[in-house]
């Protein structure tokens, strides 16, 4: 299949598979990233709960001559996961993309034990079976990538994102020791830091007012993070990133 990007690419004729876990909305960042990977001629396997949502983001990479399918399911779920791993389609595994969390809010005297353990079970455990899941395939082949969706809470904790902040940092911890044992096995793998709002749906139905008062680029564009991890999955070995911040320009840090 024909490549409509424009970008040099380093992609093998045999593009082969990148599959995107955590993807939701058209406009989020899961589904611009599978856009992103499906420009350069891979076949995005979308992942997520919402099955309508899934067929419509996989609707809109295939209308623009792509190449998606949709596979709705949980990735926290060992069953459901090995489940999603033989439903792959056909191909060398190239790339794997964990985006999946949620945002539980609670200070540590509000918030519920089972909040805490969901938002972990999301944010850390799933990151782990999900790598864990293809890693075997990955090796196989020699080479491939594992990028990791990170937060600001992947390096500090507040009080009303306790279990955020556990889980994303418990994410992060994974990403470093998958990348120490596997690095040297060709496989390149890296924990994006996300500091800032995404520009998507989600926030901007929850905190309209927000999305507003930041300004032109005030919000991290989903496209322009997808960008990123085009380029991470394109880097050189002799020059690998693994850990990478990303944020608005009016950001403070």
């Amino acid at each position: 299949m024909a490549t409509t990007s424009t970008s040099r690419s380093n992609t093998p004729p045999e593009a082969g598979v990148a599959w995107v876990a955590g993807v939701g909305a058209s406009a989020g960042l899961g589904a611009a990233v599978a856009r992103r990977f499906a420009r350069e001629g891979l076949v995005v396997a979308l992942t997520g709960r919402t099955s309508d949502r899934l067929r419509s983001v996989a609707d809109e990479i295939n209308g623009a001559g792509g190449s998606a399918v949709s596979l709705p399911g949980n990735v926290t779920d060992p069953s459901d996961l090995s489940r999603l791993l033989a439903e792959l389609p056909a191909g060398t595994l190239r790339a794997a993309v964990y985006n999946a969390g949620n945002a539980v809010r609670g200070t540590p005297l509000d918030i519920s034990p089972e909040q805490f353990e969901t938002a972990w079970r999301v944010g850390t455990l799933g990151g782990f079976l999900f790598a864990r899941a293809i890693l075997p395939r990955l090796l196989a082949a020699g080479a491939g990538s594992i990028l990791f969706t990170g937060a600001s809470a992947s390096l500090r904790g507040r009080g009303p994102f306790v279990a955020f902040a556990a889980a994303k940092a418990g994410l992060r911890s994974v990403a470093q020791s998958f990348a120490r044992e596997y690095g040297p096995q060709g496989i390149h793998v890296a924990h994006v830091i996300i500091d800032g709002g995404i520009d998507g749906e989600r926030l901007r139905a929850a905190a309209p007012q927000y999305a507003e008062s930041v300004g032109i680029d005030g919000l991290l564009s989903p496209d322009a993070i997808a960008e990123s991890y085009w380029q991470i999955h394109q880097q050189p070995r002799s020059a690998w990133t693994h850990d990478l911040d990303l944020r608005p320009y009016k950001e403070s840090f």
